[in-house]
């Protein structure tokens, strides 16, 4: 099983297209001179008197212990995002930034390359308190592996490999007792890395680096069924478990398999997650199926969204169990699209005092009454804006795998697949049909109404999705098509085939799967049907968030409300409203029988109202 990526996958989703474009954007806004400005300084190879006026703050500034780190997740995202679009003015941009690195790290001696000291990891050897130097240096390794995986570009992989050569002759000066200590401080993605290029050099100088990063305190209490993870820092132990997943590709070694699904057994199955997906309070895990607790100002962060979905990704691969791909909708719908590239719906009559977009929020309040604190683009640079910039890169990967003669269709986005079997060219396009006069608008200018029996057959918010997938061939095939059924399904979802009724099903969480000989031109539709569901706490049945099929709604509140019900359901207390827009249908709803009422979102599609996930219920 693969997951289809790279050019092989087109996104045509008007939302998910507008943050790829302005992902690239902004990649594209940062200088040159103020992404490598803190390794020219420590390379001695900046020569000025005060720090640029325009020079990049937050954690980039040149005080701070981290400083530095967004370059290498800036130059893994131009390499991603190169990977689908073939951008080649990115490329041209990170293959100079990779040359002055290499001038960086000519000065620096031939092998060190960070944006900070050597002395940083000599003294966490000693026990002295320095902010994650290894989780800062990882980055700087990932984006120069992505940059010679993704871009071809060799003088990456030259630094990289040099580098490495530092952390051989470091490591080895210590005993396993000394180097477990220094493991204690956040390594970030070192094994990863160490697993990536022994995959690409096959130098055995990787594998005893992947030997020395075997973090036993952490992966021995998960393998012997242990809770080590609550109230532990998320994504210090995400990454290296990350690290092993990739180790486990790489060496065929059980062993790192058998930690990754220890992990997740402890992390998710047993550990539980709000509606969104997500599990974390203040950077840490929560206890096991406790979270009424931990309903706070910092909840989810952004990073633990990204790399818990990669994990989810890589599981996937593995098993084919389609509640990772529940997991990363989830995740997904209200992680990474309501934490990043927010953009606000234009509601006539509700001017207000702040922007219409957001950047990216470092966390997902889930306590009532606040909201989304956006960063700035220049002056923040905190872990997650690094992440924000890789996932919106990658937002045409996850939607299809391949397993030999068997497609997998995981995510529903419009988009194009393009595949091979036995050598000939295979197309998928995926639409979303929103039954709203056509595939996507009633209207094709103001003045001019194309007429459609659609626009009177559904007179409200269809209470199902449809998706429809195109197959091209240039001749027939026989293949298997596997379509995800989601858990939120509200009753049977129908499949077709050419437009005839071939099946229908209320197995959610499995994959319905056609197999049959397609020729050119073939259409599957599917349908599933969609509506409220309230899911309550696992410690709190009577507290809980609405789900409209794959999306979390939040009330806009700058307190928080107790529902009052008058029924045993809590999702007939809300209805939908505002519905349509010209030719869109709309996503608002409202409380009928509060005093006042609350108005209701996705939270994708909140920016800066306070409000409110989670409510407890009283009849």
């Amino acid at each position: 099983m693969k997951v289809l990526k790279g050019k092989n996958v087109i996104v045509r989703d008007g939302d998910l297209k507008r943050r790829e474009e302005t992902n690239r954007n902004y990649l594209m806004s940062l200088t040159n001179d103020n992404l490598l400005f803190n390794y020219r300084v420590e390379a001695g190879r900046f020569h000025g008197r005060e720090i640029p006026r325009d020079a990049h703050g937050g954690w980039e500034t040149p005080v701070c212990q981290i400083r530095g780190h967004f370059l290498g997740h800036w130059l893994s995202a131009a390499a991603l995002e190169y990977d689908q679009s073939g951008d080649l003015e990115l490329k041209v941009k990170a293959d100079q930034i990779i040359k002055e690195l290499a001038e960086c790290q000519k000065d620096n001696g031939g092998q060190w390359i960070g944006p900070i000291p050597e002395k940083y990891l000599h003294l966490i050897a000693k026990g002295k308190q320095i902010w994650a130097p290894q989780y800062n240096l990882h980055k700087l390794f990932m984006g120069l592996v992505d940059m010679y995986t993704y871009t071809d570009n060799h003088q990456a992989l030259e630094i990289a490999d040099q580098f490495a050569d530092w952390f051989v002759e470091w490591s080895e000066s210590f005993t396993r007792k000394q180097f477990d200590d220094i493991l204690d401080v956040e390594t970030g993605g070192m094994l990863e890395v160490w697993a990536d290029l022994l995959a690409i050099t096959q130098n055995k100088k990787y594998e005893f680096l992947l030997e020395k990063y075997y973090r036993q305190r952490l992966f021995k209490p998960l393998l012997e069924g242990k809770d080590p993870l609550t109230n532990m820092h998320a994504n210090t132990t995400i990454p290296e478990v990350l690290g092993c997943a990739r180790a486990y590709e790489v060496t065929g070694e059980q062993r790192w398999l058998d930690i990754v699904h220890a992990y997740w057994a402890c992390a998710v199955t047993e550990r539980g997650t709000l509606a969104t997906g997500g599990n974390t309070s203040g950077e840490v895990w929560m206890p096991k199926m406790k979270i009424k607790a931990r309903l706070g100002d910092k909840n989810q962060e952004f990073c633990t969204v990204y790399n818990m979905i990669r994990l989810a990704d890589f599981l996937f691969q593995q098993t084919k169990d389609p509640s990772y791909g529940q997991y990363i909708e989830y995740n997904l719908y209200n992680g990474i699209m309501a934490q990043a590239y927010h953009q606000s719906y234009h509601v006539a009559g509700t001017e207000k005092n702040h922007p219409w977009t957001g950047l990216l929020t470092y966390f997902l309040p889930m306590k009532a009454g606040l909201h989304k604190e956006w960063s700035s683009e220049t002056n923040s640079f905190f872990c997650c804006h690094g992440t924000m910039v890789q996932a919106n890169a990658k937002l045409n990967r996850g939607i299809y795998y391949q397993n030999q003669d068997e497609i997998y269709v995981s995510q529903y986005f419009h988009s194009e697949l393009e595949t091979t079997f036995g050598g000939d060219a295979l197309i998928i396009n995926q639409t979303q049909d929103f039954m709203n006069g056509s595939m996507l608008t009633s209207s094709t200018i103001a003045g001019q109404q194309k007429l459609s029996d659609t626009t009177s057959t559904y007179e409200n918010t269809p209470d199902f999705k449809k998706y429809d997938f195109t197959i091209n061939l240039d001749q027939a095939k026989t293949f298997t098509l596997a379509l995800r059924i989601p858990e939120w399904i509200m009753s049977e979802a129908s499949i077709y085939v050419n437009d005839e009724l071939v099946g229908k099903t209320t197995d959610s969480q499995s994959f319905y799967k056609l197999t049959q000989e397609w020729s050119n031109g073939d259409k599957v539709s599917i349908t599933f049907p969609i509506g409220l569901r309230f899911i309550p706490l696992p410690d709190d049945e009577n507290t809980g968030a609405f789900r409209f099929g794959p999306d979390v709604l939040a009330g806009i509140c700058e307190h928080e409300r107790i529902l009052h019900l008058e029924s045993d359901d809590p999702t007939e207390e809300l209805v939908q409203e505002n519905e349509r827009e010209w030719g869109s249908w709309r996503y608002f709803f409202k409380t009928t029988n509060q005093d006042p009422g609350i108005q209701f979102s996705r939270i994708r599609d909140i920016g800066y109202d306070p409000y409110q996930v989670y409510f407890t219920i009283k009849k």
